[in-house]
């Protein structure tokens, strides 16, 4: 059942399937009462490719302020692999949420809400959901799907092993974060997303490397004190590599923040998202 709108949010909640058979995809559709964006915006969530829904705060509150302010969200329920533990290796057994297939949910939504729009869309994701739009936008250009007006990735992790000469290890600041997505971490995360040690290279499971010509506009936004940064800047200069429209930006906080919307991070992260979207609009 969606959850309840407030009285005077501006907005409503449609939530649905898309899909059919074993492939249903459980969507949540945020209608601004009075839409002044053109362009509609489908959002993914993070954690670890095995963690979150749709009912978390950094997918529902982006979603509701996004569409008070008059923009159509779409959110994705997308399958997810098995969970982890932080320290235990995962186990490889075949499991149905592995990739590819919360990528593949992804690209249905995006493509159904582009049906129905009749028009292109803005995809975009945080965290593991960043890595997602990323996989998604690719299989997107080389189906030859013009769908996608722009890209928002936040704090992504683009890639399966993080870049070894990254000054962002002097930065972090805190027991917490220095520990977090340490280069171990990361290795099991990756792992347990694709179930196949073949498969940690280069790829729409981990779009760093790959040739990222032809994507649309993007909007590379990291968290100043977060391990992934290295991620992130990689990423940003394999766009420009290739000739990619982009904008880098950086938010004065931690990894996470569009999950925190009381904070200063999440507004300043916000600011930067809402005035991306009115430019691609």
């Amino acid at each position: 059942m969606a959850p309840k709108t407030p009285a005077g949010s501006g907005y409503s909640i449609d939530e649905h399937h898309i899909g059919g058979g074993d492939t249903r995809v459980r969507v949540r559709d945020y209608l601004p009462a009075n839409r002044t964006a053109r362009t509609a915006f489908v959002w993914v969530h993070g954690g670890g490719f095995a963690f979150g829904n749709i009912d978390m705060k950094e997918s529902d509150a982006p979603a509701r302020e996004l569409a008070a302010a008059g923009t159509l969200v779409r959110t994705v329920e997308y399958r997810l692999a098995p969970r982890i533990g932080f320290w235990t290796e995962p186990n490889l057994a075949p499991h149905p949420g592995r990739y590819p297939e919360g990528l593949r949910d992804v690209v249905d939504a995006a493509k159904n809400l582009a049906a129905a729009e009749g028009t292109a869309i803005t995809l975009g994701g945080a965290s593991a959901g960043a890595n997602i739009a990323a996989g998604a936008a690719l299989t997107l250009r080389d189906q030859g799907s013009e769908i996608l007006r722009s890209l928002v990735l936040a704090y992504g992790a683009f890639h399966s092993v993080m870049p070894s000469d990254s000054p962002v290890e002097k930065d972090l600041r805190g027991p917490l974060v220095k520990w977090m997505f340490n280069p171990s971490m990361v290795r099991r995360i990756a792992l347990n997303y694709v179930g196949d040690p073949a498969l940690m290279v280069p790829s729409y499971a981990f779009p760093g490397g790959m040739d990222l010509s032809g994507l649309p506009p993007t909007l590379v936004m990291d968290a100043s004190n977060d391990r992934l940064r290295a991620s992130g800047a990689a990423f940003a200069d394999d766009l420009r590599s290739a000739g990619v429209e982009m904008h880098e930006t950086m938010v004065k906080g931690t990894h996470g923040f569009l999950g925190a919307p009381r904070s200063r991070k999440y507004a300043d992260g916000m600011r930067e998202l809402r005035a991306w979207l009115a430019q691609h609009d």
